[in-house]
């Protein structure tokens, strides 16, 4: 009895101990490989400090600058360049320290790699080629490596901004919440395309309403489902403003429910562009990033969808390029790209304010901020 007593209570320690384990946190940081970078960064993240502390720098993929988790939480991916072409570089995770092997690395099949999704199966990635007008669809195998392109879908056309749009700039693809739908933002085309996904053949093809187009030079370059799945925002860079849209689940056709929501206050006449968007985890708060201004544009979501602007935080930087926001409602997670560090804000539930926390970090060039919680 005392035997079996003992044994059970070693188990228990064991299972104890691995929970402790994969309790870590760990932040991963992508970046150009500019002044000094050394590619993917890894933070373990210290929630009760609000702080972060370095484990290891990766290099085999240069430039990787956007990231993506699988849904497995055993690999991570990266946009970034090949043989001066875009490419994805795929890479184990240790469960227990969160560092990262390198696997192997596939063409994008388009210059500019600058984003890369993974769905929620974990057997597509779905990389966007920002020169190459295109989207890459690449297969997944069962041991997390890329493989090569099964489908490229190309975009023709122009808007009226001379300098940014002339002719077609893929610049993110986002999975819809049911996993059926890529959502695209081509900032050249001025459009938003939806295209329904063939998991057994790995292609895409345009959906019942194959695209939306936004105000006449606004350059809609991400974007962000809200909790509720039936709106979608997108960060409109050229213009520095929010465009709200209803989504359909069923067809995943795009409707525009309000032209443009500034971001800027009316004082602000500088140059500006903005980048990033994402919501609170319940849906009561849109964030986005603005490169100029270097701030947080804050906005309370409506009932109906719509959005109401709150105000701004400065960043504690310049060019943040991304921005992260804690899956708990925690923290706000800023790479601010030309000031070379990371910033980390206290999140306000209840008002949806940030406030900086006192605790950031050097890295050079940091372009994206993914969290394995």
């Amino acid at each position: 009895m005392k035997k079996q007593l003992l044994y059970l209570s070693f188990l228990f320690f064991l299972a104890a101990a691995a929970q402790a384990q994969t309790a870590k946190e760990f932040i991963y940081v992508g970046t150009n490989t500019v002044r000094g970078s050394e590619g993917i960064y890894v933070f373990e993240f210290d929630r009760k400090a609000g702080a972060l502390k370095q484990v290891q720098t990766i290099g085999s993929v240069t430039s990787p600058n956007f990231l993506d988790i699988h849904p497995g939480k055993k690999y991570l991916y990266a946009a970034g360049v090949m043989d001066n072409l875009g490419s994805a570089g795929a890479f184990s995770i240790n469960a227990v320290t969160g560092m990262l092997t390198y696997i192997n690395q596939k063409s994008s099949e388009g210059a500019g790699a600058c984003h890369i999704s993974i769905d929620q199966t974990g057997k597509l990635a779905f990389v966007s080629n920002y020169n190459g007008g295109s989207l890459a669809v690449l297969p997944i195998g069962s041991d997390g490596s890329l493989q090569t392109a099964t489908d490229v879908i190309r975009h023709e056309g122009s808007s009226i901004n001379k300098e940014r749009q002339q002719k077609s700039y893929v610049h993110s693809a986002f999975l819809s919440p049911d996993n059926r739908f890529i959502i695209v933002s081509d900032l050249g085309t001025d459009k938003i395309y939806s295209y329904e996904i063939n998991y057994a053949s790995g292609k895409i093809k345009p959906g019942v309403k194959p695209n939306i187009s936004v105000t006449p030079g606004a350059g809609p370059r991400h974007l962000v489902f809200a909790p509720d799945g039936k709106h979608i925002y997108s960060a409109e860079e050229l213009y520095s403003a929010v465009g709200v849209f209803r989504y359909d689940k069923t067809t995943g056709a795009i409707q525009s429910v309000k032209d443009t929501a500034r971001s800027l206050p009316t004082s602000f006449k500088e140059f500006n562009k903005c980048a990033d968007i994402h919501t609170d985890p319940k849906g009561k708060f849109l964030y986005m990033s603005n490169r100029g201004m270097d701030a947080i544009t804050i906005f309370s979501i409506k009932k109906d969808g719509n959005i109401q602007l709150i105000g701004q935080q400065e960043v504690m930087g310049k060019t943040p390029r991304n921005f992260f926001v804690d899956p708990k409602g925690e923290y706000v997670f800023v790479a601010n790209q030309d000031s070379d560090n990371i910033v980390v804000f206290k999140l306000d539930q209840k008002t949806g304010l940030m406030t900086y926390t006192g605790n950031q970090v050097k890295v050079p060039s940091p372009v994206c901020i993914k969290m394995l919680n």
